[in-house]
């Protein structure tokens, strides 16, 4: 039994929902699923449906297109509409950050798989770039995330509001897993890296405003994790910090992937990346970038 994951499948793009249906059956292991699912119920719904036909459990956590309110839609709205997504995971039996974190015992096991939802502060930006200027630094370099229109944070005032209420709220939880389980190592699965120094965007660097929070900087250590899941750059990257793997398991855009399909002749099946029972750590717990281009 092992344990895979992907994330940011964006089953908006027909492209991505086609290939979605070329997924081999894995009816031992379990998937993940981090987040940038798609924007609409049904996008969920499909995603969910072919994930738990093919997958003995699966995981999901929110990315930011799921919490958008997609015109010409004005409801749901902030919570709401992440209520609404875990609804839907209900209904397939998917894991979901509101519901117990499971123990996994399967390879690479035992460990605790948690789900968890954070949002993003605005932090992930040069010391010298005052929050009250963030967005102003962005835009001068014509980067403007969709997020400011259609992801819209009621009932908080703000996306920082939002995020700030969320994290404590996942700390208390990730403790209590800790606490419950004394020396079972934890599987961190969020949408957005937990660390800046994970955020490595060539093209659109001042993106990183919308990439995360330094909130979660010493999560992997404070929580005992053996692996930290993560997507939503697009850029699919493996990193050991102390120990710890990160994994960032983006799909992607159609064009993103493109080259694992054209190149080297790959399918969403070769994108699956192997979470448990995964590597060894490097023998000084830290190692290089590997950049995983090709899946």
């Amino acid at each position: 039994m092992k344990l895979y994951a992907l994330g940011d499948i964006h089953l908006g793009y027909e492209f991505n929902k086609t290939a979605l249906g070329d997924l081999q059956p894995h009816p031992e292991d379990g998937l993940i699923l981090c987040g940038d699912v798609g924007e609409k119920p049904e996008h969920l719904e499909l995603a969910f449906s072919v994930a738990k036909n093919m997958f003995k459990e699966v995981f999901w956590c929110p990315g930011n297109h799921e919490l958008y309110t997609m015109p010409p839609r004005k409801e749901p709205r902030g919570e709401k509409k992440y209520e609404e997504c875990v609804e839907v995971a209900r209904r397939f039996g998917v894991h979901t950050p509101e519901d117990d974190f499971f123990l996994w015992e399967g390879e690479g096991g035992p460990a605790i798989i948690a789900p968890t939802f954070t949002l993003y502060d605005y932090s992930f930006r040069p010391a010298d770039v005052p929050r009250e200027r963030a967005l102003k630094w962005a835009e001068q370099a014509d980067i403007v995330a969709t997020d400011e229109f259609i992801l819209h944070p009621d009932p908080h005032k703000s996306r920082d509001d939002w995020c700030r209420a969320l994290v404590p709220k996942a700390e208390k939880k990730l403790e209590e897993a800790v606490a419950r389980h004394p020396g079972v190592p934890l599987i961190i699965v969020n949408h957005w890296p937990l660390r800046y120094d994970l955020v490595f965007l060539p093209r659109i660097p001042r993106f990183s405003l919308w990439c995360g929070t330094t909130l979660t900087e010493d999560w992997h250590k404070r929580f005992n994790a053996k692996v930290v899941v993560s997507g939503h750059l697009h850029l699919r990257r493996t990193d050991w910090k102390d120990g710890v793997r990160f994994e960032e398991c983006s799909l992607g855009y159609p064009k993103q992937w493109e080259d694992a399909r054209n190149v080297s002749g790959k399918n969403i099946n070769h994108m699956l990346r192997e979470i448990l029972p995964g590597p060894e750590p490097p023998e000084s717990g830290n190692a290089e970038t590997e950049w995983r281009r090709f899946g």
